[in-house]
């Protein structure tokens, strides 16, 4: 069995740049051992898995993520790319895709500027006392967090992007909280506001492009600085660029993608 894959350079314009996703369309469902053993082979933060949906459908695709150890319920940058991939490989003619999801149905349009658009959820979150595990990770932790339920990440709010850029928590004590992972976040010098994000526990010890943590960040900079259009910024080593509407239960999550390469797996 021959099976495309691609793979594209998510919230950049730029190959090397942004957050690298590998992306499969199939033709129907492979068992789950065999997409997490895909997942793990291409070593990448994520792997998206495309399926087609009848015309009946509400959606054109059933979309699903793994990391290299395990299924997520929603990932941003691997959207995107699938999006990219599907306009610019697969003949995707319509302006818009449509993905069924664990997270419900989410779309990705294609701007006229070449940017492509994110419809996704707007994640509720929660204040909450910092977990005794967090205030040693990263150094100089607030007393109250935010805990995301949707996909058990915590949020951490620094007091400048300086602390976001010197931050290095320790990941074995991340690992032991037993969540997805940590967003930090805080203003940014040239842009609404920056982040970073770790997520050990779910195989990644700092992803360098995440566009699902801005589904919690884009209400949370929207109401603390009172506009609904943002331009944040993710301070990985790769970096990237993403422009962010806070639309009430949805938000737009906008970014750019640079195509990488084209192949084929071969399975027995």
């Amino acid at each position: 069995m021959n099976l495309p894959i691609y793979q594209v350079d998510a919230f950049t314009h730029q190959p090397f740049r942004g957050n690298p996703a590998a992306v499969m369309p199939l033709s129907h469902w492979l068992p789950d051992e065999t997409l997490q053993a895909l997942a793990q082979e291409n070593h990448l933060s994520e792997t998206a898995f495309l399926v087609p949906l009848p015309e009946s459908e509400p959606a054109d695709f059933h979309i699903r993520w793994f990391t290299p150890t395990t299924e997520v319920p929603l990932c941003g940058h691997a959207t995107l790319a699938s999006a990219w991939v599907l306009f610019n490989r697969r003949g995707w003619s319509q302006p818009t895709v449509r993905f069924q999801s664990r997270s419900g149905l989410l779309g990705v349009r294609r701007d006229t500027d070449g940017w492509l658009t994110l419809d996704f959820p707007a994640l509720a979150f929660e204040s909450v006392a910092t977990p005794a595990t967090l205030r040693e990770a990263p150094d100089g932790a607030p007393d109250t967090a935010f805990y995301v339920p949707a996909d058990t990440n915590y949020l951490l709010v620094l007091p400048d992007e300086a602390a976001v850029r010197a931050a290095r928590p320790d990941l074995r004590r991340l690992t032991g909280l037993g969540n997805q992972g940590l967003i930090i976040t805080a203003p940014g010098q040239d842009c609404d506001f920056v982040s970073r994000y770790f997520a050990p526990g779910a195989g990644i010890d700092e992803d360098p492009v995440t566009g699902s943590i801005h589904s919690v960040l884009t209400p949370y900079w929207s109401k603390r600085l009172g506009r609904e259009r943002l331009e944040a910024r993710q301070l990985s080593a790769r970096g990237g660029v993403l422009r962010c509407h806070d639309r009430g239960d949805r938000v737009d999550i906008s970014g750019q993608a640079a195509f990488y390469m084209e192949g084929s797996v071969q399975l027995p």
